[in-house]
């Protein structure tokens, strides 16, 4: 609705894409997701239908790191936008840009291999 467009007007950081699972908190249910991008002050991701409601309170944690307490700004099918109530630090964005897992089909077009 309007505030997803509210949201994408007033974004001053810049997303950056990832390819994670991690363990989150939406309300008090523990629920698996895929973190898809992140940015200082918010994030995108996707888990099954219905996993999460607009307003819905969320933590996330990976490795070690835990994330800023944030909440669901939009819902559309499996995927959904966290609004953060701090800011991420930038190191911690490196940091997590750096712990995704590798495409590993990408890797095998872009650097073929001789066995």
């Amino acid at each position: 609705m309007g505030m997803e467009q509210k949201i994408d007007s007033t974004r001053t950081a810049d997303r950056r894409p990832l390819r994670l699972m991690v363990k989150s908190r939406v309300e008090s249910r523990a629920v698996y997701v895929d973190l898809v991008d992140i940015s200082e002050g918010g994030c995108k991701i996707r888990g099954s239908r219905g996993f999460a409601n607009v307003g819905d309170r969320v933590t996330m944690r990976v490795a070690e790191i835990h994330a800023p307490i944030g909440h669901i700004a939009w819902v559309e099918d499996r995927y959904a936008g966290v609004a953060f109530e701090g800011k991420i630090h930038e190191a911690v964005l490196d940091h997590l840009d750096a712990m995704q897992v590798p495409d590993v089909a990408a890797d095998k077009s872009d650097n073929p291999r001789n066995v």
